[in-house]
């Protein structure tokens, strides 16, 4: 019964932004325009991808950009983060089903291919549901040691911030 009132409860507080992602900073980061032209930085929520400067910080940007660079998605999210940005759950189209709705979440998906984290820290923000599919996505993911996953001692994103001061 918590589980049904927690994941209720996050869902009615959650807005909707709808747009086109113009830019994408690095894996976890992208603008998108709405309807009115005004841009929104977004930070995908729940996952940390690494830092431009670590490794797979390049392949992880170049990795989110092909998912939704000028592509039309919906952001549900109901909070923003210190730094003003947007911190939402990203859908968009897949590739695979041109006319379905927007169905794939774009953080799984960095997940998926070991490009993020699971950003654990954040994960009381997350439905129930969520919560279970990035966790699993990400342990799956280590399993079959792809992405950042094939380092044998990969360094978490607030790892490597926090020794860089």
């Amino acid at each position: 019964m918590m589980l049904v009132l927690a994941a209720l409860s996050f869902a009615a507080h959650a807005e909707t932004l709808a747009g086109r992602v113009v830019g994408v900073a690095d894996g976890d980061t992208v603008t998108v325009l709405d309807a009115d032209n005004v841009r929104h930085k977004v930070r995908l929520s729940a996952i940390d991808a690494p830092e431009k400067a670590q490794a797979f910080g390049n392949r992880s940007k170049q990795n989110l950009s092909d998912l939704v660079f000028q592509k039309d998605v919906s952001v549900q999210w109901n909070k923003r983060d210190r730094y003003g940005r947007i911190v939402g759950k990203v859908m968009v189209q897949s590739p695979d089903c041109p006319s379905c709705p927007k169905n794939l979440d774009v953080g799984q998906a960095q997940l998926s291919v070991g490009l993020a984290w699971w950003y654990r820290q954040h994960a009381n923000e997350q439905s129930p549901q969520d919560r279970g599919r990035y966790e699993s996505e990400e342990l799956e993911a280590r399993a079959r040691r792809v992405g950042l996953w094939r380092d044998a001692k990969p360094v978490p994103p607030w790892d490597f911030r926090r020794a860089k001061g």
